[in-house]
C-alpha cells in the first residue's frame, strides 16, 4: 500500500516500473508477487523485479527440477536479468523507498492509494465519514491523509495505552463512547442476539483471492491470529459476514496440514471457493437483518478485505466504505466489528476470564509464522495440487459440449447472446467521419474507475438490467451478478454507468446510473433509457471526465458498454492506459483537454451540443495531434489520445474486432 501510494502520487501511468537496489534481496518472492500484482492500482504498464536467489528458492519450493532451475539462473545472468545490488541500472526516472520507514497501513475508504497508517485509522475513518452521512452530530475528524511518525514494526503488535480506568466497553455496540462523530445507533437482533449497529460497522471481512492469498506469511499469520483469538474466547461480531477465498488449493492444503483450518472455521472464515469472490463484488448479500437495518437507516457501513481494489460500489451495494488490509488485520477487524476503533491500542474483546484482549496479545510472531511454513509447506504440496489443475471435478467433466465448427447460439439464454459487434460490417472499412451534433451522456469527476463505468457486482431488481432479466423469466434470486452475465450484452449495456455510487454532474441530486435526456426537455432518466432515445434519433454521445478516467481493473466491458450506449467520444483530463486503449479498441475516440484545462475551466456545463472536426485526417493515413471541439460558444483544441500506429488502425476499422476479422478474410 505504501508503494501504491508513492507511485500513484509520482505518476507512472504508461510507464514500466522496475524495482532495484540493495533492499530488493530482502523482499520475499511472495511479497514481490503482491507488489507486482498491484501494478494496475498504481497505474503502470508493468511492474517487475529482477531475478535472484529468492527466485530460484521459489522455483525449488514449487517443484521445479534442478536442471530447470540451473537453466533459469544461467539464462538470467547471461541476459543481464540477474539482480546485482552493487550495480545501478540506468532509468529515465528514479524513486527511492527506505524499507525501514514502512509502517503497518490500510487503504480506504474508496481507492487503493488512499493509504492510512494503522494507528491513525480511527481518525482517518472519522475524517472520511462526513462525506458519507448527513445525520447525527457532526464532529471534526482528522484529515484523511493524516499519518503518524511512529508505529509498531510490521512484525510486532502494538502495546496498549489503556490504564484500566475506563468503563467497560460494550463490545456488541458500534456507537462511539466519546460522541466524536456522526452517529445513528440502530438495534438489530439476529438469531436471538441483540446488538447495536452504527456508522462504521464492519459488515464484511473477507480474505480474498488474487493479491495476498499466494503469500504464505500473511495467510498463515491470519490463521495463527484466529487460533490465538479463539483460544482466548474471542469471536467475530455477529453482524460481520466473513469469507475465505484463497487463490490456490495449496493454501487449503497447508491450512489442513498445520491444523489451522478449524480455528478459521470457528472464527467464521469458512472456505467459499477459489478465485474472484468478494473482491470483485461477488460477496453475496449481507446478513439479512443487517442489510435491512443498513438500508432503512442509511448507515455508512464498512467492508475490510485483503484484495487489490476498494472502489466505490464495488464490494457490495449496501456498503459505502471499503478498506484494504492484510489478511491478519482482516481477521482482527472481524473481531473488532468496527472501523471506529484504534485497533493498535483499544481492546478487541474480553477473554474467558473477563480480561481485555489487545491486538498485541494475539498477533503471531515472525518465528511462529516461519515454524508453520517450514512444517506445512513443501514442494510436494505444489506438485500435488497443480498436477491436475486443468482436469476439473466431475461436474466440469460432465458438462455437455456441442459439436460443429461454429458456436451454437441459444436464443433463450440470458447468459450468452450474440453481440452486435459485427452487424453491418463491410469487407472494407468505411471512411472515418467527423462527429457532429453530439450530446453529453455523462459529465463525471476525477478517479472514475472501470467499476464506476461497468460494475461487476449484484444486480438490483429495479435497475434496467434487473428489469430485463425479469422480463425474460429470471427471478431476482437467480439474477447472479453483472460479472457472471458478461456474455449477454443486453444485460451488460444496461449495467454500464449503473454503479450505485456514480455521480453524474448533469443530473445533480442523483446517485447511480442517471442522466438527463436532452433529446426531450432534459428530464432525468436512466443512462440506458436516455441512450436508447438518443440512438433512435441518430444523435451521437459524448462523455466528459476528469483525471484518471478508467483507472482500476482492466475491464473490457467498460469500453464495450460505452460503445454500445452510442458514445463516440470521451474527453478527459487524463486516462488510465488500459481503458484508453480499450476505448480505441471499441471505436470510441479518446480526447484530452488542453494542458491545464478541464470542463470547469472551459465553462462546459454538459448541456451543450458538441461537434468535433479534424478526425478525418485519419483517412489520409495521418493521426491528428488535435481536433477542433465546438461546444456552444466554447471552442478548444483537444489532444487526440491515439498513441500508436496500431491504435490508429483499430480506430479506422471501427475497433479491434472488425480489424481482426478483416485481417482474417
Amino acid at each position: 500500500l505504501t508503494i501504491t501510494e508513492m507511485l500513484r502520487e509520482h505518476g507512472v501511468v504508461g510507464k514500466f516500473v522496475e524495482f532495484y537496489g540493495p533492499g530488493v534481496g530482502a523482499v520475499p518472492l511472495a511479497n514481490r508477487a503482491t507488489i507486482g500484482n498491484m501494478s494496475p492500482e498504481y497505474g503502470s504498464t508493468i511492474a517487475v523485479f529482477p531475478l535472484d536467489a529468492e527466485t530460484t528458492k521459489y522455483l525449488e519450493l514449487t517443484g521445479r527440477s534442478k536442471e530447470q532451475i540451473a537453466l533459469v539462473e544461467a539464462y538470467a545472468k547471461a541476459q543481464g536479468l540477474w539482480h546485482d545490488a552493487e550495480h545501478e541500472p540506468r532509468y529515465s526516472e528514479y524513486i527511492e523507498l527506505d524499507l525501514g520507514t514502512i509502517v503497518p497501513s490500510i487503504a480506504g475508504p474508496k481507492r487503493p492509494q488512499d493509504r492510512v497508517v494503522l494507528s491513525s485509522a480511527k481518525e482517518g475513518f472519522r475524517g472520511a465519514l462526513s462525506a458519507y452521512v448527513e445525520d447525527g452530530d457532526q464532529a471534526d475528524g482528522a484529515s484523511y491523509d493524516e499519518a503518524v511518525e511512529e508505529s509498531f514494526p510490521a512484525s510486532d503488535a502494538p502495546s496498549s495505552s489503556d490504564d484500566g480506568t475506563k468503563p467497560p466497553r460494550d463490545y456488541l455496540s458500534c456507537v462511539p463512547a466519546d460522541g466524536g462523530r456522526p452517529s445513528n445507533p440502530i438495534e438489530v437482533t439476529v438469531d436471538g442476539q441483540t446488538f447495536t449497529l452504527d456508522h462504521g460497522a464492519v459488515t464484511i471481512a473477507a480474505i480474498t483471492s488474487c493479491t495476498n492469498t499466494s503469500n504464505p506469511s500473511v495467510m498463515i499469520g491470519a490463521a495463527l491470529l484466529a487460533k490465538k483469538a479463539v483460544e482466548k474466547g474471542l469471536s467475530r461480531k455477529p453482524w460481520v459476514k466473513t469469507t475465505l477465498a484463497p487463490g490456490s488449493k495449496v493454501v487449503s492444503d497447508y491450512y489442513d496440514r498445520s491444523g489451522l483450518t478449524p480455528y478459521l472455521d470457528k472464527m467464521g472464515f469458512n472456505l467459499v471457493g477459489y478465485g474472484c469472490t468478494t473482491c470483485i463484488g461477488n460477496s453475496g448479500p449481507l446478513i439479512a437483518e443487517v442489510s435491512a437495518a443498513v438500508n432503512e437507516n442509511d448507515l455508512a457501513v464498512v467492508s475490510v478485505l485483503s484484495g487489490n481494489r476498494n472502489f466505490e460500489g464495488r464490494i457490495n451495494p449496501d456498503i459505502k466504505m471499503n478498506y484494504l488490509a492484510s489478511p491478519p488485520l482482516v481477521v482482527a477487524y472481524a473481531i473488532a466489528g468496527s472501523m471506529d476503533i484504534d485497533i493498535t491500542t483499544e481492546s478487541l474483546g474480553d477473554d474467558t476470564d473477563g480480561n481485555p484482549v489487545y491486538l498485541k496479545d494475539i498477533w503471531p510472531s515472525p518465528s511462529e509464522v516461519e515454524d508453520v511454513i517450514q512444517s506445512a509447506i513443501s514442494s510436494e504440496t505444489f506438485s500435488k495440487e497443480y498436477a491436475d489443475v486443468f482436469a476439473g471435478d466431475e461436474r466440469w467433466q460432465n458438462l455437455p459440449t456441442p459439436d460443429g465448427d461454429t458456436f451454437e447460439w441459444d436464443a433463450d439464454s440470458t447468459y450468452v447472446r450474440r453481440a452486435p459487434y459485427f452487424d453491418g460490417m463491410d469487407i472494407e472499412p468505411s471512411d472515418v467521419v467527423d462527429v457532429d451534433g453530439a450530446r453529453v451522456l455523462l459529465k463525471l469527476g476525477d478517479s472514475v474507475t472501470t467499476d464506476h463505468i461497468s460494475p461487476a457486482g449484484a444486480i438490483k431488481k429495479d435497475s434496467p438490467a434487473g428489469k430485463y432479466l425479469m422480463e425474460h423469466g429470471v427471478e431476482p434470486r437467480d439474477f447472479n451478478s453483472l460479472g457472471s452475465r458478461r456474455g449477454n450484452h443486453e444485460v451488460m449495456i444496461r449495467g454500464t454507468f449503473a454503479n450505485i455510487r456514480l455521480r453524474n454532474q448533469i443530473a445533480p441530486g442523483t446517485e447511480g446510473g442517471f442522466t438527463r435526456d436532452f433529446s426531450t426537455d432534459g428530464e432525468v432518466t436512466t443512462v440506458f433509457e436516455a441512450s436508447e432515445k438518443y440512438q433512435e434519433a441518430g444523435i451521437p454521445l459524448v462523455v466528459l471526465a476528469g483525471k484518471e478516467y478508467g483507472s482500476g481493473s482492466s475491464r473490457d466491458w467498460a469500453a464495450k458498454g460505452t460503445a454500445l450506449l452510442g458514445v463516440k467520444v470521451v474527453i478527459a483530463e487524463s486516462y488510465e492506459r488500459i481503458h484508453r486503449s480499450n476505448l480505441i479498441g471499441m471505436g470510441v475516440l479518446p480526447l484530452q483537454y488542453p494542458e491545464g484545462q478541464n470542463a470547469e475551466s472551459l465553462g462546459l456545463t454538459g448541456e451543450e451540443t458538441f461537434s468535433f472536426s479534424g478526425i478525418t485526417d485519419l483517412n489520409e493515413g495521418r493521426t491528428p495531434k488535435t481536433v477542433k471541439v465546438t461546444a456552444g460558444d466554447v471552442e478548444f483544441d483537444a489532444v487526440v489520445r491515439i498513441d500508436t500506429p496500431g491504435e490508429a488502425n483499430y480506430y479506422r476499422n471501427g475497433g479491434i474486432m472488425p480489424y481482426v476479422l478483416r485481417s482474417l478474410l
